[in-house]
């Protein structure tokens, strides 16, 4: 959920491309999650203050907890979160954590969670990229866009296909094992 909302952040930013990378390495102890986008970027001082729950750019709520949420969880399980941006760049968000902390939430169902980006996003590009130990895999909406010319990626149809090539791409560099 956490990369949910920092990728929807990004959108709301008017990303046209969003780079999410997942890094496990087990022998380090290292999980973390990137993302980095295109968007309209934030201001020295914004940076500064999206950790407090109650700063947003948002007009339809008065609080932002996203951010704030996902720091507390990565220092919960021995790590923090780092955020770069510059207005009319982007920004950049790293979150990392303990891979053995028990306090660590799960992944979850990250290819679910990029179908839903991805399809409910379909103007933006994305590029996800998973990494285990010395394995990896990497899905560019870019390629599969090229292929299908006038097919949307909400298609149902390519969305499932989406799900099933992101699940045996994680599949594969897990070891056969998920």
């Amino acid at each position: 959920m956490n990369i949910l909302d920092i990728v929807q952040n990004s959108v709301r930013a008017g990303a046209s491309l969003i780079e999410i990378e997942i890094i496990e390495d087990t022998e380090k102890d290292i999980f973390s999650f990137s993302v980095r986008d295109n968007g309209c970027g934030m201001s020295r001082e914004l940076v500064e203050k999206v950790m407090d729950p109650f700063v947003t750019t948002r007009t339809t709520r008065k609080v932002g907890l996203g951010i704030s949420l996902l720091r507390s969880a990565a220092q919960a399980a021995g790590g923090d979160i780092l955020i770069e941006s510059a207005e009319g760049v982007g920004t950049f968000l790293k979150a990392w954590f303990s891979h053995k902390s028990i306090d660590r939430q799960p992944l979850g169902d990250i290819a679910g969670t990029v179908v839903s980006l991805v399809s409910m996003n379909t103007q933006a590009d994305f590029i996800y990229k998973h990494t285990f130990n010395s394995q990896e895999f990497v899905f560019e909406t870019k390629e599969i866009k090229n292929i299908l010319g006038e097919v949307s990626l909400a298609e149902p149809s390519v969305a499932q296909w989406i799900k099933e090539y992101i699940e045996e791409g994680i599949t594969e560099i897990y070891g056969g094992v998920k």
